[in-house]
């Protein structure tokens, strides 16, 4: 009898696990399925790709035109990189729902490299710098005893904690409310408070098709709304490019000693957050987060950050890496299928190459936009605590924990601890998930283990486990 009822809670467990995705990571959802899913990443991912290149661009004080390009060209390379992470060549890509695009790491050292040596020099030291994480991705399943599920939670965890600041800040009105006086008025929070009701109720329908279509729903309502009230002005869609042809080397290229060896800690400190997100990716897409073919994912998923870096800056734009907004997506809309990712290509390079299509998202009022990521940040956050509980969480496991969090949520919410250190101090540790990542690491190595885990380690490696 205990038998029995032990095999049923199994299989309901199963069941329930197995309704959680409509569509695996191999099937193929339906042509209208998959253009919905697609939109729902697309929506996640637009303003994330091109605000790093936008930051860039205003600091070094770029015209119109080239400020379009580059925007243009973040979006098309983004649209080529998720391609070859879901299609997977050879070793090349995951071979899951990654969807690539502009990194924000390499935000302040693009900067400085760019006020020294012009937009050659950022490209070129990026391109140089780009085989550090493909070098890595060859040593991942080495590294096993290092960067453990335990470390890869807390990544994963750090990045949707992270993430939720924006998600809150948008849905208040964002940056320009902060400077105009009109942070947190009732009238951006009721946008972004209806969006975020239309997704949720919208998500716990037994609708397949409203579920899927959750975020395009709830965010499509905002806009029009928006629309209708007037703080959409379709203006400056005038001034944009009919056509952006992307030409390799269009401003030279050079090379930054001083930006390479920045480089270097940002391409380990990317390749610690894709570790992260192609976990999260896996989990979600109830994918194993163990085992030989976890590890090849992984290692393809990092050499196709590192290959698809080194393609941006042929290509005249920023260091590329996985997304972790797209994990919220695959949890929220049951959706796992890579199959969908050739969509989400197909539109990333339809915007890179007509910006005035690109330019209709980028007019989306920033509490919209808010509404619907601080519900995929916190699924990430969720996805990553998730992530934690497959371990034994005994003394030392909830030290590292401990410590971790309380680093990388320290800097994230005081960054004004690292003012006296160098800038190159300051512009990699003011991320909590570096500071995070980089000290749940460290502690993994160098934290004694009790004599109880290291007997039962023992009896793993003996049994072969």
């Amino acid at each position: 009898m205990d038998n029995f009822e032990t095999k049923a809670t199994e299989s309901d467990h199963q069941s329930i696990e197995k309704n959680e995705i409509f569509y695996g990571l191999e099937e193929k959802p339906p042509f209208i399925s998959s253009i919905f899913a697609a939109l729902q990443h697309l929506l996640a991912i637009f303003v994330p790709i091109i605000t790093p290149t936008l930051i860039i661009a205003s600091a070094l004080k770029l015209d119109l035109a080239t400020s379009s390009y580059l925007v243009s060209m973040s979006l098309l390379v983004s649209g080529v990189a998720t391609w070859i992470q879901v299609r997977k060549f050879g070793p090349v890509g995951s071979g899951l729902l990654s969807i690539q695009g502009t990194s924000f790491t390499f935000l302040d050292t693009c900067v400085s490299i760019g006020a020294e040596k012009g937009l050659a020099g950022i490209f070129g030291t990026a391109i140089a710098g780009s085989p550090i994480e493909m070098v890595i991705s060859r040593f991942i399943p080495y590294t096993r005893k290092i960067i453990t599920p335990l470390v890869s939670g807390i990544v994963v965890t750090m990045i949707g904690m992270s993430l939720i600041k924006v998600g809150i800040i948008d849905c208040a009105g964002g940056f320009a409310a902060k400077k105009n006086g009109t942070f947190g008025e009732y009238k951006y929070l009721a946008i972004s408070g209806l969006v975020f009701c239309i997704i949720v109720l919208c998500n716990r329908c037994k609708n397949p098709f409203l579920r899927m279509s959750s975020i395009v729903i709830g965010m499509g309502s905002g806009y029009i709304i928006t629309i209708f009230l007037g703080w959409v002005n379709f203006q400056g869609l005038k001034n944009l490019e009919i056509v952006s042809v992307p030409v390799p080397f269009r401003y030279g290229i050079s090379f930054s000693l001083s930006g390479f060896l920045a480089m270097i800690l940002l391409y380990i400190i990317t390749t610690i957050e894709s570790i992260g997100d192609i976990t999260a990716t896996c989990m979600v897409s109830k994918q194993s987060i163990e085992g030989d073919l976890y590890l090849k994912r992984v290692s393809g998923g990092v050499l196709g950050d590192g290959f698809n870096s080194l393609l941006a800056g042929v290509f005249n734009t920023f260091p590329n890496t996985t997304f972790s907004q797209n994990n919220g997506v695959i949890q929220l809309t049951g959706v796992a299928s890579r199959h969908v990712g050739h969509y989400i290509a197909g539109f990333l390079v339809l915007l890179g190459l007509f910006p005035f299509i690109g330019g209709l998202f980028s007019l989306m009022p920033e509490p919209v936009l808010g509404g619907a990521t601080i519900i995929m940040f916190g699924t990430i956050a969720a996805a990553g605590i998730k992530i934690i509980a497959t371990n034994v969480i005994n003394r030392r496991s909830l030290l590292i924990i401990a410590l971790s969090f309380s680093l990388g949520l320290g800097v994230t919410f005081e960054p004004g601890i690292l003012s006296h250190f160098p800038p190159l101090v300051r512009s990699l540790f003011s991320s909590g998930i570096t500071t995070g990542g980089l000290s749940a690491i460290l502690l993994n190595i160098f934290l004694p283990h009790d004599l109880a885990d290291k007997k039962i380690d023992k009896i793993k490696e003996e049994i072969g486990i």
